[in-house]
């Protein structure tokens, strides 16, 4: 996948801004901004070559035949809903967040908008499973203008959800999706 990687660098003419904390094993990473399907070919492509092992969280449903290995391979692992005591189905921050802490080292990427479309909020599930986890809110950055994938700051989760979320907003607006109409603001 690394080699694929270099290619795909390589042909679209983008470079990388590896900045990532040598001290952090565990993470929360977000993507941003996400404006286009094109952000996970380049972020994954990134991330191989930055020899970060981040994962992504799909439905087990998803994880079956051809098209699950395919997920695996790019970094894609299952949460399984499961019930919890009570009889509810666990929510998908509880099981990221077991799944952070009961890891000697993981790194779970989230895209905070949740859509590719201009999201004035952002889901706060990413905030809380690093809170609940204990582990860092890690910016990754696509700038489309600077055709460079990147690490921005680190953020340690202090309970100031707002605060701490418009400071990630406020990195966010110096770099630039494919389209821009649709980032953050």
């Amino acid at each position: 996948m690394k080699f694929l990687s270099k290619i795909v660098f390589w042909v679209s003419g983008w470079s990388l801004n590896n900045n990532w904390p040598l001290n952090v094993k565990k993470a929360v990473l977000i993507a941003i901004p996400h404006t286009s399907n094109w952000d996970l070919l380049y972020a994954r492509a990134a991330f191989f070559l930055m020899d970060i092992p981040v994962k992504f969280t799909i439905k087990k449903e998803v994880m079956v035949g051809p098209l699950g290995w395919l997920i695996k391979v790019l970094g894609g692992i299952a949460i399984d809903r499961k019930r919890v005591p009570g009889g509810r189905k666990q929510t998908y921050t509880e099981a990221m967040t077991t799944m952070l802490k009961v890891s000697e080292e993981l790194v779970i990427m989230v895209t905070p908008e949740g859509t590719r479309s201009y999201a004035p909020k952002w889901k706060s599930g990413f905030y809380h499973i690093a809170l609940g986890a204990d582990v860092p809110v890690v910016i990754g950055y696509l700038d489309y203008k600077k055709k460079e994938a990147g690490i921005g700051p680190v953020i340690y989760p202090n309970g100031n959800m707002d605060e701490q979320i418009e400071e990630m907003k406020v990195f966010g607006r110096t770099v630039k999706g494919k389209y821009p109409e649709k980032g953050i603001r």
